[in-house]
């Protein structure tokens, strides 16, 4: 849909081919000196590691980055090696997991894979082999993830409760510098305007219906959404979004666009992100690739200059004390997630009144950094609005935090994390080291020379 959707497809395109080569079943291993193509380099209870494996555990570590030396195959092993002994810990507990979870994950990852691949045809073809297979092994990969997360979540669930005794306890004993580093946080309220959105709207409506008319008389569909559509994403490519699956888009889009036949134009579809014309391409079961026009409304100097002067005027009532900025946001802003609070802006998914930089739009951030606790901004433009409109604002900057060493009466909550994550760790290897004393294990003798083997791991 915008760049945003887009990027976030295209991360998730990037864990999925990691994923992928975790498998390891379709890539060659490498050769070593000996001549060796595959074999088993470790026992551990009754399951095994292959070299395969091994190599395309090695290949997804450089795949995300994790620095190349000499010990990376050590590293990768060590890693197995523990994935195998919470493994058949989650076994011989019966621990299970939910088929719907495996399932819905598993269908959202083929999903991405002939997305990625352009079909289903075309992701049979790069893994030589029919989708039902492909969904067999994966199914298989899975479930051994979730019954070690399962297994994991066991043991932290037997943790005591970390009580503010602990959290101190935890102060004392980490040193200074590896307590967490709280950033600069801003509370504050805001007055926000949007502006008339009528005669936009309707200019908006009125240029993506002569699109249709003009595609409708023989136009390429894919001409106009690369001269005229204000998605960067995909105006470049005449406006095709790539095979996905339905759920990749809001519900208003995504409808629409299934309701088409292949080479039909839509009506108007109102999004959140503005207003499209869409033609479809192709769709596969739930997936589609579909072209799209987006125009969002523009608005005008005049517009610009109407609403800095009504918050010009509220900001003056404001200065001479003849209303709080809180009743003045209750009473003249149209922002409802925030004017029953007296204009207190909350984050949306934690609800916290603080913000760190990075959680600012850039716009509001620069406004923000530069005043003082009590002050209250010049109107100003930005793209705040729903789906990134254009609104107008005041901001009151009503506290600053700055960045600190967390502090047990400051960062009560972030330090008790910290301390329930390392009373985990602590359990997470008390767990590993009993059950490798308890543990059938053997290790190929290439891999003799790995540090970790020193840590207990051959008896």
């Amino acid at each position: 849909m915008n760049s945003s959707n887009m990027k976030t497809r295209f991360l998730s395109v990037i864990i999925l081919i990691a994923i992928i080569l975790s498998r390891g079943d379709e890539i060659k291993a490498q050769k070593y000196d000996n001549g060796l193509i595959d074999k088993t380099i470790a026992l551990i209870g009754n399951d095994m590691i292959q070299l395969s494996t091994l190599e395309s555990e090695v290949q997804m570590m450089m795949y995300q980055g994790v620095t190349t030396d000499k010990n990376i195959r050590c590293e990768a092993l060590k890693n197995m090696l523990i994935h195998k002994l919470f493994l058949t810990q989650a076994r011989l507990d019966s621990l299970q997991v939910s088929p719907d979870n495996v399932e819905g994950e598993l269908n959202r990852r083929i999903q991405e894979a002939i997305a990625s691949l352009g079909g289903e045809k075309a992701a049979e073809n790069y893994f030589k082999k029919p989708i039902f297979k492909i969904k067999e092994e994966w199914r298989e990969s899975l479930n051994e993830q979730f019954l070690v997360q399962e297994m994991k979540n066991k043991i932290i669930q037997s943790l005591p409760d970390i009580t503010p005794s602990d959290v101190q306890k935890y102060i004392k004993r980490t040193p200074k510098d590896s307590l967490p580093i709280i950033p600069i946080q801003y509370k504050y309220r805001q007055i926000l305007i949007y502006p008339d959105k009528e005669s936009s709207v309707f200019e908006v409506k009125e240029r993506l219906l002569e699109f249709r008319e003009r595609v409708m008389k023989g136009e390429r569909f894919s001409t106009l959404a690369t001269l005229y559509s204000q998605d960067p994403g995909s105006a470049a490519k005449g406006g095709e979004l790539g095979l996905a699956p339905k759920s990749n888009y809001v519900a208003p889009f995504s409808d629409a666009a299934m309701g088409l036949k292949e080479g039909q134009v839509s009506q108007i579809v109102e999004t959140q992100y503005g207003f499209h014309l869409i033609q479809m391409i192709k769709k596969e079961g739930d997936m589609f690739n579909a072209r799209h026009i987006l125009l969002t409304p523009q608005f005008t100097d005049k517009d610009r200059i109407k609403a800095f002067s009504k918050l010009d005027s509220i900001k003056t009532l404001i200065n001479a004390d003849s209303i709080t900025f809180e009743v003045a946001a209750r009473r003249f802003s149209h922002d409802i997630k925030s004017f029953i609070n007296g204009g207190l802006v909350a984050e949306e998914y934690s609800g916290s009144a603080y913000f760190e930089k990075d959680q600012l739009n850039p716009i509001d951030y620069n406004v923000i950094k530069n005043l003082k606790e009590g002050e209250i901004s010049d109107p100003f433009e930005t793209a705040g609005g729903e789906g990134g409109t254009t609104v107008y604002k005041i901001v009151m900057l009503e506290k600053i935090i700055p960045s600190h060493i967390a502090t047990f009466k400051d960062d009560f909550a972030v330090l008790q994390n910290e301390a329930k994550n390392s009373l985990a760790m602590a359990a997470f290897e008390e767990f590993i080291q009993k059950k490798r004393e308890t543990t059938f294990i053997r290790i190929d003798s290439n891999f003799q020379h790995c540090p970790f083997l020193k840590e207990g791991w051959i008896k």
